[in-house]
């Protein structure tokens, strides 16, 4: 983004009032139940709830302060106000740049919440034009953030008004809501398998194009669209579905047009303030049940099949490369290589890269080379993204994107989207999708899609409309 426009950013940040407004109060007991009772009070018109590591949970909530970018326009709100620039054809740099003017306005420590599509990846890695003119990038700079650890609960607000409201509702007892609709378990498998037959065509053409030798993997996904007349309780489906899921990262939203219930089983990367950069790729899945002899055996069977340890290593390998791009040369290492992480119905291979960011580059600029994941895209990352569009059906949207919690200090948390619940308008859906390489079979990567979307359907509850 070119200097001219900085001034721009800046009078919007000047607008942006800072979380003055600081109260404690006691820990809640059930942190998940608490994010979902925020979201239900309807705080703001849009709101994010983040559970970060180490059992922190995040709630922002506000709608007067926005970034949002698509692929030539950034278009920022604060103060009644909108700022509108072009990107010339680079989102990300427009949007970091507009955010990167928090800091300079005497906001330093502000956090800030949003998510990035997946169809971003075309204008970093491959083909512009398949962008589309959908938002890329959205962020809100909350009215109200709350932050709940094991010992306290932080409320930092712009006025008293927001502060006291937000006191007010988590010092409520908690009131049981109605009991949501759910699925019956027949009806819940029956969904599982829409599409599947076409997604195993799609398979076996993108085996074909493997050994054809345009490209070593490809994450194929497919959509299960939610049965029209049906209306899902985006609250109601997180936290049941955050009861029976082991999830990297968990989020609930309802922001930028989009809505989502996802249970996040990796991170893109994760940035904090001294620099250092962390990704987790997880790629290699097996089925994980109830009985802890069957689960062994898969385990044993994962880490010893070819296929899997194949799809794994390439994955491994491409991270690498993403990360000795931005990072100091000789501080790329390999903390963690082909752990076994459980994830609610699933179990995966997992590996953890990590360095130093070399001097001058930032956040973003990290973001940039490791956007989308390897495990959302494949390998090589260009040509996957051109397989993709070849065969898969529609846009990704939120699917394979990130959601993420960034500061103005230089910290970024970014969650990969998957294993999660999605809406926009009147519409939702699941996606999964499987690592194909050269050794797959259309029948085993159609099981795994089924076993990925048990993370979610299971949980789904329902409204009346």
């Amino acid at each position: 983004m070119s200097t001219a426009t900085r001034p721009l950013w800046q009078t919007w940040a000047r607008c942006v009032p800072p979380l003055a407004h600081v109260s404690v109060q006691e820990p809640s007991p059930d942190p998940a139940a608490t994010v979902t009772r925020l979201a239900r009070a309807r705080l703001a018109g849009q709101y994010l709830a983040y559970e970060a590591a180490g059992g922190v949970w995040h709630f922002a909530a506000g709608s007067a302060v926005s970034v949002t970018a698509d692929a030539t326009t950034l278009t920022a709100r604060a103060a009644g106000r909108t700022w509108t620039s072009r990107t010339d054809g680079q989102p990300l740099t427009a949007f970091a740049t507009a955010l990167s003017a928090l800091r300079d306005a005497d906001t330093a420590g502000r956090h800030f919440y949003g998510w990035a599509a997946f169809e971003l990846a075309h204008l970093l890695h491959a083909d512009p034009a398949a962008a589309g003119d959908r938002p890329l990038l959205h962020a809100l700079v909350p009215s109200v953030e709350v932050t709940l650890t094991a010992d306290r609960t932080v409320i930092r607000a712009v006025d008293e008004a927001w502060a006291r409201k937000t006191a007010d509702l988590l010092a409520q007892p908690a009131a049981r809501p109605a009991a949501p609709g759910q699925w019956p378990p027949d009806r819940t498998e029956s969904v599982l398998t829409t599409g599947s037959a076409a997604y195993g065509r799609a398979v076996a053409r993108t085996v074909a194009d493997i050994r054809a030798g345009l490209l070593e993997k490809a994450v194929l996904s497919r959509k299960v669209p939610l049965p029209a007349g049906t209306r899902p309780d985006f609250p109601a489906t997180y936290l049941a579905g955050r009861r029976a899921n082991t999830p990297a990262r968990s989020y609930l939203l309802d922001c930028g047009g989009h809505q989502a219930a996802g249970f996040s089983p990796e991170t893109v990367l994760e940035v904090g303030e001294d620099g250092r950069v962390s990704t987790q790729p997880l790629a290699g899945t097996r089925a994980r049940g109830t009985d802890p002899a069957e689960n062994e055996r898969r385990r044993a069977e994962l880490l010893t099949d070819p296929k899997e340890i194949h799809e794994h290593a390439v994955s491994v390998r491409l991270a690498w490369e993403e990360m000795a791009a931005v990072c100091r040369p000789g501080s790329v290492v390999a903390e963690e290589f082909m752990a076994v992480r459980p994830r609610g119905p699933v179990q995966h291979l997992a590996s953890r890269v990590t360095g130093r960011l070399r001097p001058g580059a930032g956040p973003w600029d990290a973001f940039a080379s490791l956007f989308p994941a390897i495990t959302a895209t494949g390998v090589s990352k260009r040509a996957a993204l051109q397989t993709l569009a070849r065969h898969e059906e529609g846009t990704r949207d939120l699917y394979g994107g990130a959601v993420f919690r960034a500061s103005t200090a230089g910290t970024l948390d970014a969650a990969l989207v998957l294993r999660t619940l999605l809406g926009t308008g009147d519409q939702a859906w699941l996606r999964a999708g499987a690592g194909v390489t050269a050794q797959s079979s259309p029948e085993r990567e159609t099981e795994e899609t089924c076993e990925k979307l048990r993370s979610v359907a299971p949980y789904l509850r329902f409204t009346e409309r």
